[in-house]
Formats: structure tokens, C-alpha cells, sequence
């Protein structure tokens, strides 16, 4: 599995392409999301901008396998935007400390399995939340907010990461979403960081 990580001026233009129908087929074909669409079969929406930072994981024959995307809260972005109703009444973030997270998928069409949810893959959302985090801190975030899906709540259990609800969950297309605050400086977080990259670099 490769890993990459960069804004769209940094990734070819082909890639960005294969992100959006990626994302069209998780958000949009599988979890039944009503998301407006500029470009049929392709998602985006106004929070892909120059600034944006993807983190992408392909297999071994360079299909996308796994998307997220980090935003600066300095900036509109999805959750102050689109909802903050999943902050409880809490004001929205505008913290350079502060990176939100979204459209985090990780669901592998390659597997040869009957149906789309037999495809999401563990290990890809593993290493794909490692990566996004370890992005973030790169950026100087000191804590990471999400707008998730439930799953990201046993993911962040399993890897040790400190993190809790920011509010109740919402549904959107029939399926529950919430916004999820991810400590980045604790230790225990920092070490689960450490494990990813070592087992990514074998």
C-alpha cells in the first residue's frame, strides 16, 4: 500500500480525478449521500480548494483505496459551514491549531467480495487515519475535528487515540454522522503515530 499526501496543485491531475470518482462511488453510490454534483460520477465540493490537503492510500496496482481530506478552520471549511448543528451550540473552531477532517473513506473496490460495505478494509483505515493525523500535525494542528462517520469512534478506540464527541450524532443519507475532537500532542496518540510509520515503512 502507498500512501501520499498534498494539496491538488501536487497531485497529478489524473489522481484528482480518480479521488473525486472514488469519493462519488463511497459518499454518493454506497452511503446514498443527497451532495450536489458539478461533474457526474465525480465529488467535490466548495471545500476542494488550493489549500486543501488530501491524503490518499492506493494498493499495489495504483488504485485508490482510501481518501481523507484536511482543512484549516482559519478557512470556511465543512463542519463551520455545513454543520455545526453536530457542535451541540458550541461555536465552530477558527484556530490555526485546528484542522478538520472529512470525507474519510476507506473502502477497497477491489476486493472480490458481493457488496460495498464487505469492502471497507480496517487496515486501510488504520494506517489512513495515521497519516491524516501525522498531515495535520505537520501543518502545526494541535488538535484534529472530524466530520465522520460512527466507525471512526472504534478506530480511534483500537489505536489508543485521545479523543471524544464534540455533540450528538446526526443522520445524513440515512446513516449517523458526528463531529469528533482528536488530541494530536498526547503521547499516546504521538506513539500510535510512531507504530503506524514504522509498520508503513516495511
Amino acid at each position: 500500500m502507498q500512501m501520499l499526501t498534498g494539496r491538488c496543485g501536487d497531485i497529478a491531475p489524473q489522481l484528482f480525478e480518480e479521488i473525486g470518482r472514488y469519493r462519488h462511488k463511497v459518499f454518493v453510490e454506497m452511503l446514498k449521500w443527497e451532495l450536489l454534483l458539478d461533474e457526474p460520477g465525480i465529488e467535490r465540493d466548495q471545500f476542494d480548494r488550493e489549500d486543501t490537503l488530501y491524503v490518499v492510500a492506493r494498493d499495489e496496482a495504483g488504485a485508490v483505496i482510501g481518501t481523507a481530506r484536511l482543512l484549516p478552520t482559519t478557512r470556511p471549511y465543512l463542519l463551520g459551514e455545513v454543520f455545526p448543528e453536530l457542535l451541540a451550540g458550541a461555536e465552530p473552531p477558527r484556530d490555526e491549531r485546528v484542522w478538520e477532517l472529512s470525507r474519510f473513506a476507506a473502502v477497497d473496490f477491489g476486493k472480490p467480495v458481493g457488496n460495498a460495505m464487505g469492502q471497507f478494509s480496517a487496515y486501510v483505515a488504520a494506517s489512513l487515519l495515521a497519516a491524516s493525523l501525522e498531515a495535520a500535525r505537520a501543518q502545526g494542528a494541535e488538535r484534529v475535528i472530524t466530520v465522520s462517520p460512527l466507525g471512526i469512534e472504534r478506530l480511534l478506540r483500537r489505536g489508543g487515540y485521545r479523543s471524544h464527541r464534540a455533540g450528538p450524532p446526526q443522520l445524513m443519507g440515512g446513516h449517523p454522522i458526528f463531529a469528533c475532537w482528536i488530541d494530536t500532542t498526547d503521547p499516546a496518540c504521538l506513539a500510535q503515530l510512531e507504530r503506524d510509520r514504522v509498520e508503513l515503512a516495511h
